[in-house]
């Protein structure tokens, strides 16, 4: 059996107010074409279809398209379960209209979890076990159970359900939803939980010939046979230097496993910049990342007058600028700063030496003092 393994799509996802549906078309396509080269039997998504629970119009024409071409276009299943950012309800209904065809969707959990039986050209047969995300309240209303209050518990509980009815001769692969005690997370992930009841044991999992996991954006491998396989796209800054990917999996009738990461295009890549007003100007002519997302930080010590516009017109793509400042060590930490006493004027300046290192100048001085009153005299007036 060979499918690919790919997760958190993000469809819809706004990001610095900047749709990525194109960019999201863009990656899909090279993922149809992927599956189409590998002659893979089935694509499994394991959550985090969109980006919301109330999806965007284009988003959900997104995704009908992706799966209308490799189910009706190429023959290629699709097995694909609800993460903690899509509505359950939505992706069950969707499942109720499309199963007939190969597209296998599990929206929200069931008292028994359900498998779906796959064959490979061979004749050999694979059971998927679609495991849609859900929160410990809900589950315990969904399956009966008074007992199960961290996400651990549910999952061990699924689990459980299933070893009671696999068949032994089969190969059994597991699609999850979790974070993995132990895995490397990012910026872009909405926490399951808070305390540490979200995470779970990798031994929760074991048995499984593949677990094809969800949720952690990285691309990482918690086991030789539990993976994650990352998400489509880079959705923050924090994962500039990550290189995105899915996984191609190959499944043996004997249990035997090999995977391989695959690159799927991506129309624009996005990248953290550093270095001075003037570096960032002189360089933009030659510089690789030019059109990429970018997020600049400035090194100039002194604050640059329309710094975003200006650049902008060299790098068309700036969605964030930063402005480096070094780290002043602050006497006393621990004690409460005094206050008292001091003016607006005082305060500002004590603050900006804090955070620049430096003192105000004469000139920011006098700007100071001149915008104090300004806003003095607004204050003024509309109190007369």
């Amino acid at each position: 059996m060979r499918f690919i393994h790919t997760s958190d799509w993000h469809l819809g996802r706004l990001f610095h107010n900047l749709h990525l549906t194109d960019d999201q078309r863009f990656a899909l396509e090279g993922l149809v074409a992927l599956a189409k080269e590998v002659k893979a039997d089935a694509v499994v998504v394991a959550g985090d279809v969109f980006d919301r629970a109330v999806p965007p119009t284009e988003a959900v024409e997104l995704l009908d398209e992706v799966v209308a071409e490799l189910v009706l276009g190429s023959g290629i299943k699709v097995v694909m379960i609800a993460g903690n950012h899509d509505s359950p309800v939505r992706l069950q209904y969707f499942s109720g209209l499309v199963v007939r065809v190969g597209v296998h969707v599990v929206g929200a959990v069931a008292p028994e979890p359900q498998g779906v039986v796959l064959s490979d050209a061979r004749g050999n047969e694979f059971v998927f076990w679609p495991l849609a995300y859900t929160d410990p309240e809900t589950a315990r209303s969904m399956m009966g159970r008074d007992d199960l209050h961290t996400h651990e518990s549910v999952l061990a509980a699924q689990v459980a359900s299933i070893r009671e009815r696999a068949d032994p001769r089969w190969r059994h692969v597991l699609i999850g939803h979790a974070f993995v005690r132990g895995a490397t997370a990012s910026e872009s992930e909405r926490p399951l939980s808070v305390g540490g009841t979200g995470e779970v044991s990798a031994e929760v999992f074991a048995g499984f010939d593949y677990v094809a996991l969800g949720h952690l954006h990285r691309r990482q491998e918690v086991s030789d046979r539990v993976r994650y396989a990352g998400s489509l796209l880079k959705y923050s800054f924090d994962e500039a230097d990550d290189v995105k990917s899915v996984t191609v999996v190959e499944l043996g009738g004997d249990g035997s496993l090999a995977w391989e990461e695959r690159h799927l295009p991506i129309r624009r890549d996005l990248t953290r910049v550093r270095g001075s007003f003037a570096e960032l100007v002189a360089g933009a002519a030659t510089a690789s990342h030019r059109e990429a997302y970018l997020e600049i930080t400035l090194t100039d010590p002194q604050p640059v007058l329309d710094a975003m516009d200006r650049l902008r017109g060299l790098y068309p793509n700036i969605l964030a600028l930063r402005r480096e400042t070094s780290p002043v060590p602050v006497e006393g930490a621990g004690r409460e700063r005094e206050t008292r006493g001091k003016t607006t004027e005082q305060l500002f300046a004590a603050f900006f030496k804090e955070v620049t290192g430096a003192s105000l100048s004469e000139a920011e001085a006098r700007e100071l003092r001149d915008a104090l009153a300004e806003l003095e005299r607004e204050r003024r007036e509309v109190e007369a």
